[in-house]
């Protein structure tokens, strides 16, 4: 079967092209969807989500402004960005799960212990409470520094200029 018949059928709400177009199209429309998304399971998510949006608006395809895999690669670019920019997606990334980073910064008496750890310490020594602050929510838990001022209730240029200062002094810690 042609492609144009096979998109023509899927317009006209054939299943059988719609699995068939799918299986063609699938992999690719995922992949283009993780490389903006970086979540294998959100990006598959995002991936049906698209083929039913395409499905149920298949008679908005117009062969003489494009392929039709760039119609549903255009329909999946927006979807995954619409995803990135969504506040649950930025709540997401900013409640990371990885055990590794759990209290990293809460124990420093501990931290050469820790294999993972190591020599992060003697970076901390010598730190002021408000850059272990500043570094904690910035680098360790995921905050935009608009997101650390309103959690520390400081204005967003004291959030800049004490990340500035606190990471020169982490890369002096560095240099001893």
């Amino acid at each position: 079967m042609e492609l144009e018949e096979l998109v023509e059928k899927f317009r006209m709400k054939d299943a059988k092209a719609f699995e068939k177009l799918y299986s063609m199209y699938a992999d690719n429309i995922c992949g283009v969807i993780f490389n903006i998304v970086k979540n294998t399971d959100i990006a598959q998510e995002i991936c049906q989500d698209v083929f039913v949006k395409a499905w149920n608006n298949s008679e908005s395809y117009n062969i003489s402004k494009g392929r039709f895999f760039t119609w549903m690669l255009n329909i999946a670019r927006n979807a995954a960005i619409d995803e990135v920019r969504s506040k649950s997606h930025k709540n997401s990334k900013q409640n990371l799960s990885s055990d590794f980073f759990v209290n990293i910064l809460e124990d420093k008496n501990d931290l050469n212990a820790q294999v993972d750890t190591i020599g992060i310490k003697s970076l901390l020594t010598n730190l002021k409470e408000k850059c272990v602050q500043i570094i904690d929510l910035l680098y360790f838990k995921g905050y935009t520094q608009k997101e650390a001022a309103e959690e520390l209730e400081i204005p967003i240029g004291t959030v800049k200029t004490r990340n500035r200062s606190c990471i020169a002094q982490i890369r002096g810690n560095i240099a001893i």
